[in-house]
């Protein structure tokens, strides 16, 4: 059963008004030896999850020793967490629960089932996760809403990656554990050897020469997905300025693309595979999305494409990935963009 979009939305702002005063982060306490740890994220959409690797990364450098779990929807979190040797258990709820009753039921009744020394809220104005961290039972609860809203936060506290990091570091700052020295860490699907080496193979296979590669993305979700005849324009101009290059467009699941197939394609299910091909690209181009995320988790110098989305909240983070907002500039600033990043190869 699927529910419409508009009523869904009514839905998520009336539970949203009924759980905001939900929990309530409580600092009073010190000397707590913090092992058994639980991440309370359930959403599952791709780029959402990928945007709390920095997160879970923060959580690691911090208690090397620990054992996390995960509360998230859907069954992209395994995949995205494969490498990290941190991860204890991944509690999943079902992404459509209206047809898996009994399996969204016994994930919160799972919730029960283990006492932590920690639960970290993601996001605040979730509905579920405020109420999955006042569930379990756990003495210290962090409930994502650290700062008030006269307090003075981080210039890029706004960045949905690094929000819930600040929001850590002040709450275990109250309780005497100072992570001040911590750098912020990036995104990173933590790819490994082999399946870097992987995805060489595969993108071999599909330019069969030696020249470097371009990757793009010409898909997006809704009003973020530019026309066909933007990518078409933008497409030639960047085959005009890097004739040394191969361009390999990234096809989404839907399996459409925006300049009908002109370039070279690579189509996969397998998000760990995708991420594989990206790495050996030079740069990835494409618009806000969960793709976009992706290629930036994959330790690729990014470039994401804003219109709609304010984008120093969603850009691709790693340190030589960069947001353009096409309302403020043009193909040509783009072009200029992905030649001072190939320059650095």
């Amino acid at each position: 059963m699927k529910i419409p979009g508009r009523i869904n939305s009514i839905r998520r702002r009336i539970t949203r008004g009924l759980t905001a005063s939900v929990g309530k982060t409580k600092t009073n306490y010190q000397n707590i030896n913090i092992q058994k740890i639980l991440i309370c994220r359930p959403n599952q959409r791709l780029g959402n999850l990928l945007l709390i690797t920095p997160l879970v990364q923060e959580v690691i450098n911090t208690f090397p020793n620990c054992k996390i779990d995960m509360f998230v929807r859907g069954g992209l979190a395994p995949v995205i967490f494969e490498n990290y040797e941190n991860i204890d258990k991944i509690i999943q709820l079902p992404k459509k629960p209206f047809n898996q009753k009994f399996k969204y039921v016994s994930s919160w009744i799972s919730l029960k089932k283990k006492s932590y020394d920690l639960v970290i809220n993601i996001y605040s104005e979730s509905s579920s996760g405020r109420l999955s961290t006042k569930f379990t039972k756990s003495k210290i609860k962090f409930y994502g809403d650290s700062y008030a809203e006269t307090d003075e936060k981080p210039a890029d506290y706004i960045h949905f990656a690094k929000h819930p990091i600040y929001n850590l570091r002040h709450d275990l700052s109250q309780i005497g554990i100072d992570t001040s020295k911590n750098t912020m860490p990036y995104l990173d699907i933590k790819l490994n050897h082999s399946e870097i080496e992987k995805g060489k193979t595969i993108i071999d296979s599909i330019v069969k020469n030696d020249k470097k590669i371009i990757s793009i993305f010409t898909f997006a979700t809704g009003a973020k997905c530019y026309s066909k005849e933007w990518w078409t324009e933008f497409y030639e101009k960047l085959k005009i300025a890097f004739p040394d290059y191969n361009i390999v467009e990234i096809l989404p699941v839907e399996n459409v693309s925006q300049i009908n197939f002109q370039a070279h394609t690579f189509y996969s299910k397998d998000i760990r595979e995708i991420a594989s091909v990206i790495r050996n690209t030079s740069v990835f181009i494409g618009a806000d999305s969960g793709m976009m995320h992706l290629a930036s988790a994959s330790q690729t110098p990014t470039i994401g494409l804003f219109e709609v989305t304010y984008d120093k909240k969603y850009e691709p983070y790693n340190d030589e990935s960069i947001s353009i907002n096409t309302n403020n500039f043009d193909m040509d600033y783009i072009i200029k963009s992905v030649e001072k990043i190939i320059s650095n190869e």
